[in-house]
């Protein structure tokens, strides 16, 4: 989902090249490789490194969607944090951003959804403006071997909706990619839950599109010496 807003712009083909596939194209006359990381830190982990072994990279760009604490986000609405935390660690990771807009607080990266009033509002005090499941995994690695990264991720989802939670989680493959069997077993238990599953795959469809936009005209207007 998140890889298909990027598909035409870029004009990326798959390519099973080594372990982890991914996908080759151009922006202008800048090539681009590009990989789906799936969810999770380790996942994340694997596929950057493994890019980044094979491919000389000169910037890392995170493209994708986040959870926000705040009731009054606005779904696709950009983050721009001016750090990301990894919570099991609390290593604490400072993009090189691309685009204008002022940086401000912090993305908050665990393998852990976070669903508890009680933690949302305790992450919110600690300057925690959105959730995501990879970026401080991939940040890990650009920096261990010194290439700069940015992050564009959109807001898809509140916490303080309720709607995605723990068992929803378990409806997707760790690709990312929809279980059928799964959502199928899952409509059948709670029939009443179409409304939304719906709500959400259309808030995320559309935060991944904003995120895409954000993320070429960010490269797009940067100086070649930094995009």
């Amino acid at each position: 989902m998140e890889l298909t807003p990027l598909r035409a712009p870029l004009g990326l083909t798959g390519t099973s090249e080594g372990p982890v596939e991914f996908y080759r194209g151009a922006l202008g006359d800048a090539p681009v490789a590009a990989v789906v990381s799936g969810m999770g830190t380790a996942r994340a982990a694997r596929c950057v490194a493994d890019l980044l072994d094979r491919v000389e990279v000169h910037r890392v760009l995170v493209v994708g969607i986040a959870g926000s604490l705040e009731a009054d986000s606005v779904i696709g609405a950009l983050l721009r944090p001016e750090a990301v935390v990894d919570a099991a660690s609390g290593t604490r990771h400072v993009p090189e951003q691309l685009g204008t807009g002022v940086a401000h607080g912090i993305l908050w990266t665990s393998d852990e959804l976070v669903t508890d009033p009680d933690e949302a509002a305790d992450l919110r005090t600690r300057g925690v403006v959105g959730l995501d499941m990879e970026t401080a995994a991939v940040a890990r690695q650009c920096e261990e071997r010194r290439v700069p990264w940015s992050v564009h991720r959109c807001i898809s989802d509140r916490v303080t909706d309720g709607i995605v939670t723990d068992e929803l989680l378990r409806l997707s493959r760790p690709d990312g990619t929809a279980d059928p069997r799964a959502v199928a077993t899952h409509l059948v238990r709670h029939p009443g839950r179409v409304p939304d599953l719906v709500r959400m795959a259309r808030a995320a469809k559309l935060a991944a599109t904003h995120a895409a936009g954000a993320a070429l005209t960010a490269v797009s207007a940067a100086p070649p010496s930094s995009a």
